[in-house]
């Protein structure tokens, strides 16, 4: 196997790495912070919900003396809410089990809710300088061309084995920057498409670069077709003008977050009919579905939606949670104090728009 550059690299990270704020610190909180915001999500988007998470929790004992209410209306709209989730629960358990000192070990860190292989590796290396190789989508990359990996990196033993390789490589010395600088490289040289290879310090020696082989290394078999569901959901006033609002389980998916009652289109069923059936069993109600309020679209990370939302009048029964945490009645002045899923909040924003047009006299 050919020697991998560790220097030439370094010295190219040095010169090249991009400006990140969690890369001014040593704190293991906040590079724990960015390390759980950065999965499957773009730094771009990261950088300004990581500086006004921080200005909020500035330190472990701050976030884990939150509510989970608090920390899931400041991660609203950066998607994967079990993170946020997790992340509160492990704050609490460093403050608890940890005397509110982060550990400093890759097995200390694995304890703590949330944190998985490549997370404990990233933090206990950078700011730990433990000799720990992370391996996320980029470093697969750059060793599957760099080695000439033909195999489907989508099977969990080509994955192992590309974690063997790097934890083969991470050296004693600077192992944080050589993690980031292997992440750095696949993220703005050696690309999925188009890779910069004349700008690569590794391209000498790699091996898909001198095969011409770098648009089809790493191989990724063919993904499942995405499922697309079409959700009913209804918007209920009650005399007062206030609208009423669900709490998710924390066990469901968006757990914890608030939402406008409703569910799933059956294979047959009419999206009027959902939306009555839906709210009957979520809230035990009989309703009259009314007009259209809006459709639109979402994509999630393993399926995709169209929502709809309707006016909805009850015409029997008291709302009570049948299966979600609790009900409230709130107005629109008060709904933006609740953690609410990305796609009730372009209903909101709508309802919002609405109502300031109604509060002009322009409806």
């Amino acid at each position: 196997m050919t020697d991998f550059p560790i220097p030439g690299l370094l010295d190219w990270f040095d010169k090249n790495k991009r400006t990140m704020p969690w890369r001014q610190t040593s704190d293991p909180y906040k590079i724990w912070i960015s390390e759980i915001m950065l999965q499957q999500t773009q730094v771009n988007t990261v950088i300004p919900y990581y500086e006004r998470f921080l200005d909020r929790f500035p330190d472990v004992e701050q976030l884990a003396d939150a509510s989970q209410q608090t920390v899931l209306k400041m991660w609203e709209g950066l998607g994967y809410y079990s993170r946020a989730r997790n992340m509160h629960k492990a704050a609490q358990e460093v403050v608890a089990d940890f005397s509110s000192v982060f550990p400093d070990s890759y097995d200390e860190l694995l304890q703590l809710k949330g944190i998985g292989p490549y997370t404990a590796a990233a933090v206990s290396s950078i700011a730990f300088q433990r000799q720990q190789a992370v391996v996320d989508g980029n470093v697969i990359r750059v060793l599957s061309r760099y080695y000439g990996i033909k195999d489907d990196v989508r099977r969990s033993k080509v994955k192992s084995d590309i974690q063997t390789i790097a934890d083969s490589l991470i050296p004693k010395d600077r192992p944080g920057d050589f993690n980031q600088a292997v992440m750095e490289l696949g993220a703005t040289i050696c690309t999925p498409k188009n890779p910069v290879c004349d700008s690569c310090p590794l391209s000498i020696d790699c091996v898909a670069y001198k095969t011409a082989k770098t648009e089809i290394i790493p191989y990724k078999s063919p993904r499942k077709k995405i499922p697309h569901h079409h959700i009913g959901v209804g918007l209920i006033k009650d005399n007062n003008a206030k609208l009423l609002i669900a709490l998710r389980p924390d066990d469901a998916m968006l757990g914890g977050l608030w939402e406008f009652p409703g569910g799933k289109k059956e294979k047959g069923e009419n999206i009027n009919k959902t939306v009555e059936r839906e709210l009957n069993e979520e809230l035990g109600v009989t309703v009259a579905v009314g007009d259209k309020f809006m459709d639109l679209k979402h994509a999630y990370s393993h399926f995709k939606i169209t929502l709809h939302a309707y006016w909805c009048t009850i015409e029997s029964g008291t709302p009570r949670p049948k299966s979600s945490t609790k009900l409230k009645w709130v107005t629109l002045e008060e709904i933006d104090e609740y953690p609410f899923p990305k796609a009730n909040k372009v209903l909101i924003e709508k309802l919002l728009m609405l109502d300031e047009k109604d509060n002009n006299g322009l409806m």
